[in-house]
């Protein structure tokens, strides 16, 4: 089988799940934010791949559904912090069923497997291949929507000046240590470093804004 076909399916597979998940059912926006990010994270590993000479559309497929397991409802936080094991087995036999070679499912799967805290619950390798996976997914989760996610999240509009500014530099402060997180290739670390300094200009910006909303 072609490797381009066997990210089609992929990509296929990820939507079926989604489509079908009775915890999406009633859960539109959730649903379409994890899939759109499942694809932004796919298109970046691209990138990370094809800098590093690693294989591409097997690092796409990994990210494709490093998430998979979301189209299930997790029994709360710590569950939840399962899911890159609980996704390793799903992708598992669709991998198999689609007939990728055996030492490209064990990477993809570990990869997946190890996204969210660095442990798999089968034996595998930390390969520059692997860590890429949870390479890419940091990478899109500190991109501009997630500045969007924050400020919702936190009720931004709703804050007083006072504690605006204290977000804000609170914020930038946290960004800034951000940027001494290990990656596993130089491809991954130029890009997370270019999302942070966008985050760390934009908060620094409307934390101005904040202290120009004074006559001085």
């Amino acid at each position: 089988m072609r490797k381009e076909n066997c990210v089609e399916f992929a990509l296929e597979f990820l939507k079926k799940k989604f489509d079908e998940s009775e915890y999406f059912a009633d859960k539109k926006a959730e649903k379409d934010y994890r899939f759109e990010h499942s694809v932004r994270v796919a298109n970046i590993g691209r990138i990370i791949a094809e800098k590093e000479g690693m294989d591409s559309d097997a690092l796409v497929i990994a990210c494709l559904l490093h998430d998979i397991s979301y189209c299930n409802e997790f029994a709360g936080r710590e569950d939840a912090m399962n899911h890159g094991r609980y996704s390793a087995k799903i992708a598992r036999p669709f991998l198999e069923e689609i007939g990728m070679e055996p030492e490209v499912i064990e990477d993809i799967c570990y990869g997946i497997a190890i996204h969210v805290d660095d442990k798999a619950d089968f034996p595998g390798e930390r390969t520059f291949f692997a860590l890429s996976v949870g390479d890419a997914d940091n990478i899109d989760r500190f991109d501009a929507y997630r500045i969007y996610e924050n400020l919702k999240w936190v009720k931004y509009d709703e804050m007083s000046l006072a504690e605006k500014k204290e977000h804000c530099e609170r914020l930038v402060a946290k960004l800034e240590k951000f940027k001494s997180l290990d990656f596993a290739t130089e491809t991954s670390r130029a890009m997370w470093l270019e999302k942070l300094d966008f985050q760390i200009e934009f908060y620094n910006k409307l934390l101005k804004q904040a202290e120009n909303s004074v006559l001085n």
